[in-house]
Order: structure tokens, then sequence, then C-alpha cells
């Protein structure tokens, strides 16, 4: 055929006329929609709350993070702690210390209970007053992020919530191509929201076409939503951390693997001491455990592989040398108000976490996790003297994680501000549009008899001569390569779909040949 030939046939082909594949692709959307859509409101949901944290927990805890500025200087940092320490068991051990210069924010001190739990206490900084406290884990903002990271639901929820973002890929390319202008359609039409007709059968028109404008206008966005927020998922984001860490493209070169520096020497400890009554004294100076593992709020996703400084490092000296008696217990050590100094010294005020030493070999860490990925700081000082023993920075990031760096800021509405949050929440709430609209339209052509399981469903109808469709069979493998546990789930529906369609298949002609015979 000549081209002006195809070219008249095309124009002759009717606006939004059916092409060879879309049922298929169709199916698939259909499919993906019917998976995400319960997930995608509780991601919609949790994740606009979570974008307006810093507005909304003042007005949850007024009481405890809002004091009044007064014209008196604030306590020292170690003073508010020894007066938070008074609203805990004696038994609690302090393990975070917030940092805010906000002349009307409270300090806040992390404790870790007896049975385990975690506990925060706020004081006023100007007083030493003790203004309440809270459970770590049940604060309104964790159960909210827990949500929206796990559905509470432990490490299940979290592959449940890995799987529908990934599944979130597959129903927004889908729905790309279905929705996609055929020959003779107006773009401006395509972009336009519908008007609502009565005499529309249902108004599955007008349902359609709103949910293909939302999706069109949002398809960018939550393609990007998705994409920055995959390296953070439990199960693929931290075997890509790993990877990128070992690539040399994450983490700072030297973080991955035992790092002996990132160790205090306690002035006097022998090897006996340091495994004697301290060891497995707490959870955080465990061998293996890592920067995420770590009391913080927040860890730059670039240093949460890097090893937490572990207990037993010794000196080599005399083993008859005075100096390997143990340290009296009233020796000095660095106090939190020196760290506070030295951050200050270092350029970093305000808005970090302190990770107090947990073991006589323990560390300060201070993570700063600021709007802007450029100014991330993470810092460990040497409990005893004082030594910064590692300061990782941004430029000291690799490649991948300075653009991680950049797109988890942009997820969470952090960098440029309340414009940031606000169109978070415009991406968010539409992705909770397109589920909303997706159930009214399968409502409103749902089966009302139907046999086999697809039918059940409500799934469109087969293809009895779909095309090879090579490009969207590679973009599927290699998305299930990527992330082999999505892989996984493709093969389980398209295994299914094929046993379903067998299935009708064979009662379709059962029916047929009884009606022959009748």
């Amino acid at each position: 055929m000549s081209a002006s030939a195809t070219r008249a046939a095309r124009a002759a082909c009717p606006a939004g006329a059916v092409h060879p594949g879309y049922r298929t692709l169709w199916r698939w959307h259909f499919y993906a929609g019917l998976f995400v859509m319960p997930f995608l409101i509780v991601l919609a949901i949790t994740g606009t709350i979570y974008c307006f944290q810093p507005q909304i927990e003042p007005l949850l805890y007024p009481q405890r993070l809002v004091v009044e500025p007064m014209a008196v200087p604030r306590l020292p940092a170690d003073a508010l702690l020894v007066r938070a320490r008074t609203a805990v068991p004696a038994q609690a051990r302090a393990i975070r210390a917030h940092i805010d210069a906000n002349p009307a924010r409270s300090a806040e001190f992390a404790f870790a209970l007896p049975g385990g739990a975690k506990q925060s206490v706020y004081v006023n900084p100007y007083t030493g007053a003790v203004l309440g406290t809270l459970d770590a884990d049940r604060r309104f903002m964790q159960i909210d992020r827990m949500l929206h990271r796990k559905l509470l639901l432990g490490k299940p929820g979290e592959l449940l919530m890995e799987l529908a973002a990934c599944w979130t890929l597959v129903m927004i390319a889908t729905g790309v191509a279905l929705w996609w202008p055929r020959a003779g359609a107006v773009w401006r039409a395509a972009l336009m929201p519908p008007r609502f007709s009565r005499r529309a059968p249902g108004g599955r028109v007008f349902w359609k076409r709103l949910h293909g404008i939302i999706g069109i206008w949002l398809a960018v966005g939550a393609f990007a939503f998705v994409v920055t927020g995959l390296p953070w998922t439990g199960s693929w984001g931290k075997q890509f951390k790993a990877l990128a860490t070992r690539a040399n493209l994450g983490a700072p070169a030297g973080s991955w693997g035992g790092d002996p520096s990132l160790k205090s020497s306690v002035p006097g400890s022998s090897a006996a001491v340091l495994t004697g009554e301290h060891a497995g004294h707490d959870m955080s100076s465990m061998p293996g455990m890592v920067m995420d593992d770590l009391p913080l709020p927040n860890v730059p996703w670039a240093v949460g592989a890097v090893p937490v400084p572990q207990a037993g490092e010794t000196r080599k000296t005399d083993p008859m040398d005075q100096a390997t008696r143990p340290a009296p217990a009233d020796s000095p050590r660095w106090s939190l108000d020196q760290v506070v100094s030295q951050m200050r010294a270092l350029g970093v005020q305000s808005g970090y976490d302190v990770a107090l030493p947990a073991s006589p070999t323990g560390v300060y860490t201070v993570s700063y996790f600021p709007a802007d990925p450029r100014d991330e700081r993470t810092v460990y000082i040497d409990q005893y003297d004082g030594r910064i023993l590692k300061d990782i920075r941004y430029e000291n990031y690799g490649a991948v994680s300075q653009a991680i760096s950049y797109g988890t800021s942009l997820h969470m509405g952090r960098y440029f501000g309340i414009l940031n949050q606000l169109i978070c929440a415009a991406i968010s709430l539409g992705l909770c549009a397109l589920a909303v609209t997706g159930f009214v339209m399968w409502w409103l052509r749902r089966p009302r008899r139907a046999s086999g399981m697809a039918g059940a469903l409500g799934a469109p109808a087969r293809e009895h001569a779909a095309p090879p469709m090579r490009a969207w069979k590679a973009g599927l493998v290699a998305l299930g390569i990527v992330f082999p546990l999505m892989g996984a789930t493709v093969v389980a529906v398209w295994l299914v779909d094929r046993f379903a369609a067998r299935r009708d298949a064979k009662r379709a002609a059962e029916a047929a040949s009884k009606l022959s015979v009748s």
C-alpha cells in the first residue's frame, strides 16, 4: 500500500476506534488497576498527610511541641536531657536528641524503655519544665508513615506496597497507550475535561473520559512518584541500595563493609572489659547493624548501608600497663553540648538528630536530613575526645545517591516549600481520584450474569487475533527483570489468565455442542 493510501485509510478511521492490541492492553490495565486500586487509595491519602507533617504535628500536639518564645537564653542541651530523664523510669536509656533552634519549638529526647518501647519526652528549653511524653511508635505521623510503607503489617505489608508501586507503572503505561488519540481525533478535545450527559448509557462515557483526562495529566507526576519512592522499599530498595553501594554508585567509598575508624576507643580499656558486662548492651551496637537500624527518624538514603560503629576495638598496649585497666565510671566524656557546638562550627545550626552512644565503643551519630539534599550531613564523633571520625556530605555521594536524594526531597514535598507540598498533594489525590473513577467505571459495566473467572470479574474480552505487540512484551519482561517480585506476579497473572481463557473456551464449546445436538 502506498503512503498516500495509508494516510487516506487512517483519515477514514473514526476517532477513538479500537485498534489491534487495544483489548490486550485494556485487559492488562484492568488487572493492574484491580490489584492496585485499594493500595493506591491508601498510598495517596497517607502520602498526602505525611507530606504536610511540619504543619500537622504542631496542631496535633501543641502542648508538647510548641512553646512561647522567651527573652532568656535556652538551657544547655545536657541540662535539658537531665530534666527529660525525670519523666521516664530510672532504667530507661537515652537514645536520641533532636536539636532545633526554632524559638517556638520544644526540646525533644527519645528514650528506650525497659519493656522495649520508645518514648519521646518534650521539655521547655527556657524553663526546663517537662511538657509531656509520646509513644514514639504510636504518634499519629509514625502510624501514618507505617501505613504508607507497610500497611502496619510488617514485612508482608511492605512487599504488598512494593508490588502495588510496581504494578502502578504497568497501569500508567497501559493507561497512556489506551488514551492516546487515534487517527482523526483532536488533541485539544482529548485533553479537555468531559461534560456529563444523562443521555450517555449510565454515564459510562463521562466517567471513561474523566478517568482518561485525570490519568494523562497525572502520568508524568505519577511515574515520578513511583520511581522516587521505590528506592525506599524494604525489599527491592534495600537490595538496590546494596548494589549501588558495592558498585560505588551510591554511598561514599568505604561505607560498605567495616571501617575501624568509626569506633570510639575507650581510654584505658582492655578486651576483657569490652567483651564483659557491656557486650550486647544494646541492639544498636551489635555486629552487622547499619545506619538504617539506628533510632533516627530520618537517615539520608546514601548512608543507610553505612555500618554502625561496633564494640570490641582495643588498643595494642602492654597487658601489664596500667593504661589497660578500665576507665573509672566518671571518666571525662564528650558532652551533648559540645556536639552541638561542633555541628554549629561545621555550619549545621538546627533541625538534626543525634543518636547517643549506646556502648563504651559507640559514637555520637549526627544525621542532618534537610530539604535541600546538597546540605545533607552524617557525622560520627568520638564520645571521649570529640574527634570527628567521619564527615559524610552530599559531594561524597555517588551519582545514583545524588539523584535519589533529589528525588526523595521532591517526593516528600520538601524541596521548594509549600508549593512542592501542594504539587505532591495534587498528584496524590489525583491518583486517589483515578482509583475511584476506575471503580465507578467497573461498577457501571460490571457483569450482571457472567460465566468464567474473567467474566465474573468483568475483565475485557480477549482478542481473537491480537498482534505480536513485541515492544509491550519486551517492556513487561524488562520490568520483571528489574523488579523480580513484580516479575513473578506478572507470570502468575499471565498463567491464571491463560488457564481461565482455556477453561472458558472449553465451556463455550461444550455449550455449543449441546445446542447443536438438541
